[in-house]
């Protein structure tokens, strides 16, 4: 028997919109607490009123530190 699990979720801090698509929805980069864990750094897609959400990704501060490295050597070769 399948139970289906309310998430719950708090956006402590928005830090930035990285697009928006023709229907509304935008892809953000936010702070984002699920299920009263400690909040970790969140990119998915939102709906406008932050209702609905898309599949996304959940990155601790030290993935975050690997990828900001990882990226500032791809964009400077």
């Amino acid at each position: 028997m399948k139970v289906d699990k309310e998430i719950k979720f708090d956006i402590v801090e928005k830090i930035a919109i990285l697009s928006t698509d023709s229907k509304g929805w935008s892809k953000e980069l936010n702070l984002v607490s699920w299920n009263d864990a400690e909040p970790k750094f969140d990119i998915r897609s939102w709906s406008e009123d932050h209702s609905r959400m898309g599949k996304g990704i959940t990155l601790s501060e030290e993935e975050v530190s690997v990828l900001l490295e990882v990226l500032k050597t791809k964009l400077e070769s």
